[in-house]
């Protein structure tokens, strides 16, 4: 793998890295969300006075989180959709690459017309 290459893998790895942290981050936000909601419903008076409610629904709200992880996003957001995401960057990066090129190349034809 030639330089050009590399770098091209390098940032479409960045860039999956950063959809699946994304993703994580909203799934946290949502769960975490119910459950707060959840807990000011349900909880509202004895909440502050009983410490080991606190404990029990961190620890709910760890095991439902992982839930959603492994079985949900893992599903679908595993080695071989890495792949594809990772081949359809590429592919998007060289095309991008290519018409820059081109764009050049007649930026810089015109110019040598208006010189002559």
């Amino acid at each position: 793998m030639d330089l050009d290459q590399h770098e091209k893998y390098e940032y479409a790895r960045k860039r999956i890295k950063q959809k699946k942290r994304l993703y994580f981050h909203f799934v946290l936000f949502l769960v975490g969300s119910l459950f707060l909601f959840l807990i000011n419903k349900i909880y509202k008076p004895i909440f502050f006075e009983d410490w080991h409610i606190w404990c029990i629904t961190f620890w709910v709200f760890l095991l439902v989180l992982h839930f959603i992880r492994v079985f949900i996003t893992d599903s679908f957001m595993n080695k071989h959709w890495e792949r594809e995401q990772i081949e359809k960057l590429i592919a998007l990066q060289t095309k991008k690459v290519k018409q820059l090129e081109e764009q050049v190349e007649k930026d810089l034809s015109k110019k040598n017309i208006n010189q002559e």
